[in-house]
Formats: C-alpha cells, structure tokens, sequence
C-alpha cells in the first residue's frame, strides 16, 4: 500500500466513522468501488468488491449500500427503466444526463442557483429541500455512431 493509498483509506475511515457506522473491510471497499466506478448499480459495486474481498456476498454489499444511503454517504437514483444507482457525490444537489443509447450516466451541476434549483408552482405547503431532475438524450458517442438496421 503506497502513502496516497494509506490517506485516502484514512479519509474513506474518517467518513465512515463521523457517519457513526463501524469500519469494515467490506464498507471500505464499497467506497473505493464507488470512487472508481460513479453511477454503479449494486451488481457493479458487488464485482469490485467480491474481486477485492472474494468472501463478500452480494446481500452485505446491498446492506453496506442501504447503511450509506441512510448516513448520507452515498445517493441513490434510480433513473427510469434502470436498476438503482449509487454514487458518493452528495449534499449538493446537482443533477444527471442519461444517455438513451448506451445507458451512460453523467452529473451536471445545479440547473439554477442553489437548491432545490427549481420551484414548483404550487408547492402545496411543502418546504422543498432538493429538486432531482433527469435529462434524457444521446452522448457524444451514440450520436455519432450509425443507425443499425
């Protein structure tokens, strides 16, 4: 394990930690299969880890999953007609681009200001924290890939 690799375990256990949950090998390594793969299905995330820790099973990762989404360490979108994704951006707002073609998955950044970024025009007297907003399209790529017959 290199210097860079020891910081960042320290910072992933930090976070860990300060959301009052119990540090493991397996939620480490759910962090670090997050960092390398934004926008990861459950399936996803168990590949890399059960790669990393051979013994994990796919039910502990979808239980280190839930654990993080509920301390705010990771978000969960589920995007239509997909399976759940997670990521580790959070607390910010910001929203996503799917591609319609290939299924890729992108953030983009608040669509006006600060959150919750749009105003319903009747909120019904709810006091609206976040808006979660999809733009659906074609990537650069499928865009310029030729229709199949």
């Amino acid at each position: 394990m290199t210097a860079t690799d020891a910081t960042a375990t320290h910072t992933l256990a930090d976070g860990i930690r300060s959301a009052g949950l119990k540090v493991t090998a397996q939620r480490l390594a759910v962090l670090y299969a997050l960092a390398d793969s934004p926008h990861a299905s459950a399936e996803r995330v168990f590949a890399a880890v059960h790669a990393a820790l051979p013994g994990t099973s796919l039910q502990a990762v979808y239980g280190v999953l839930a654990a993080f989404t509920a301390a705010g360490l990771v978000r969960r979108i589920e995007p239509a007609g997909s399976a759940a994704l997670f990521e580790r951006r959070v607390g910010d707002n910001h929203h996503h681009l799917v591609c319609t073609g290939c299924d890729a998955v992108h953030d983009v950044d608040c669509v006006v200001g600060e959150a919750p970024c749009l105003t319903p025009a009747d909120a019904r007297g709810f006091a609206v924290a976040s808006a979660e907003v999809t733009f659906w399209g074609l990537c650069p790529s499928c865009r310029t890939e030729p229709a199949t017959p």
